[in-house]
This record gives C-alpha cells, sequence and structure tokens, in this order.
C-alpha cells in the first residue's frame, strides 16, 4: 500500500497573528476549566437533581424552545424583508431591529414591562380581557424572544445577502409566484443559514436573565430559568451553583456542536 504524502498548505497568515488567538482561545477557555475543577464531584448528583434545579432546566428547555420558534416565525420575514427590499429608512429599521443587541437586558426587560405590564402600553388593554402576560411563564418566553431575535435576523440575512437572487429571479421567470418562490427556492438555499441562527437564537434565550428577572420575576416553576436558579443558588450554596453553571454549559456546547455538524452536512 503506497501512502501518498500530506502537503502542508500554508495559511498565507502572519505568524505574530497566531499569538494573541491564542491568548483569546485560553481566555475563553480557561474559567471553563476553572469552573470545572471547582465542582464537588462527590455531590454533583445529588445537586443537579434537587427539585428546583430540575423544575428551573425544564423550565428554560421549554421557553428557549417556544422563544426559538418565536423567532423563527417573525426573524424569517424580518431577514427577508433586510436583506431583498430597498426604500428608504430601511438602515434605520436595520439599526432598530438589532438594538437588542446592545441594549442592557435589564433596560430590554423594562421597555417589555412598560408594553406588556399591567399598566403598560398594550399590557392595559390586555388586562381588561383577562390576559395577564408579566410575571408569568408567557413573559419568560417574550423576554428571551426580545434578546434573541436579533441573532437570527443577522445570521440568516448574512445567508440571504450571500446566497444572492439568481436562482429566485430563474423560478420567477419560469412563472413561479413570490410565495413559491420564498418556499421552495430561497429558504431551502438559506438552510443552514436559518439552522445556524436558530441554534444562536435558542442558546441565547437558553442563559438570558435581566430581561426575565426585571419582567418576569423569579417564580419557581412559572418563570425561575436556570440562569435565574444559579443566581440564587451563587447566594446560598455556591457548589449548587457551580454545578448547574456547568449543566448549562455542557447543554449550549451539545447543542450548538450537534447543529453545527447537521448545517454542515445539509451545506453539502
Amino acid at each position: 500500500m503506497i501512502r501518498t504524502a500530506r502537503v502542508k498548505v500554508p495559511s498565507g497568515l502572519p505568524g505574530w497573528i497566531f499569538v494573541p488567538a491564542a491568548v483569546g482561545g485560553l481566555f475563553v477557555v480557561l474559567p471553563l476549566f476553572a469552573m470545572l475543577a471547582s465542582v464537588d464531584w462527590s455531590r454533583f448528583f445529588e445537586l443537579v437533581t434537587s427539585e428546583s434545579s430540575l423544575a428551573a432546566l425544564e423550565l428554560s428547555l421549554r421557553t428557549a424552545a417556544a422563544s426559538t420558534a418565536l423567532c423563527i416565525l417573525l426573524g424569517v420575514p424580518m431577514a427577508a424583508v433586510l436583506s431583498r427590499s430597498s426604500f428608504r429608512g430601511l438602515n434605520v429599521l436595520r439599526s432598530l431591529v438589532l438594538l437588542p443587541l446592545v441594549l442592557p437586558p435589564v433596560v430590554g426587560g423594562i421597555a417589555l414591562l412598560y408594553t406588556f405590564g399591567r399598566r403598560g402600553l398594550i399590557g392595559q388593554h390586555l388586562e381588561v380581557a383577562g390576559i395577564h402576560i408579566a410575571f408569568t411563564t408567557t413573559a419568560v418566553v417574550l423576554a428571551q424572544t426580545f434578546v434573541a431575535l436579533p441573532f437570527l435576523v443577522v445570521s440568516l440575512e448574512g445567508s440571504l445577502r450571500t446566497a444572492g437572487r439568481r436562482y429566485e429571479h430563474a423560478a420567477a421567470t419560469l412563472g413561479a409566484s413570490p410565495t413559491t418562490v420564498f418556499r421552495r427556492v430561497t429558504l431551502p438555499l438559506v438552510l443552514p443559514g436559518l439552522v445556524s441562527g436558530s441554534v444562536l437564537a435558542f442558546a441565547r434565550a437558553l442563559g438570558e436573565f435581566g430581561a426575565t428577572l426585571t419582567f418576569a420575576g423569579s417564580l419557581q416553576g412559572v418563570t425561575r430559568t436556570l440562569p435565574l436558579e444559579i443566581y440564587l443558588q451563587r447566594e446560598t450554596d455556591a457548589d449548587a451553583a457551580v454545578a448547574l453553571s456547568l449543566v448549562l454549559v455542557v447543554v449550549a456546547v451539545v447543542i450548538v456542536v450537534g447543529s453545527r455538524g447537521w448545517a454542515s452536512r445539509a451545506a453539502l
């Protein structure tokens, strides 16, 4: 059996650039290893399977899934409009859509409270109809959606711009309606970008803290998600907080790595 020698392809990068890249990698990875080394493994299973911990994890996964679905429902049309339209004020609209990326989450929570709270802009009218949103599980989903939606929009808008419009023009020339073009041509072309954006939205929703605490509060089994449980445990049981933090990291890593593998296969 003849073995062929592997040819090393130069990266084309200057040698010095690998030093700050390595420092940046250590800056991200080292705290995770430090947390891993601090886990009380003898009590790990006991800490992560307590009633409050399991309730918080279940609520986080359920609300993050719901908010991700809402992000897809709203974010796909938004990304399509931002990438395929051209009208006055488009840049302003894009800036407003991306505003939650730079706003402190607690500010987003206050904004939601003054919108959907009992005396809020919309909430006061919902109260008349007997619909209560603030400090409910619905409030958790809305808070997560508010902070996670821009992640999906940014990712999908980039994919739409990269894909171009020639296939859409070809389908339209053959007589396909705009809805058919969007459903049968556009969406399949940007499916990897949609998956990546959805995963980013889910991960952001899973780790949401500030907006949730401000708008939804911290009621066990109702609005106390895993980040809120970790924060409360940090005040009373540091070992439990570290153990739950590790669970949250593992869940996020599994989701991100698994989805990236799926997106890579879908792109082939």
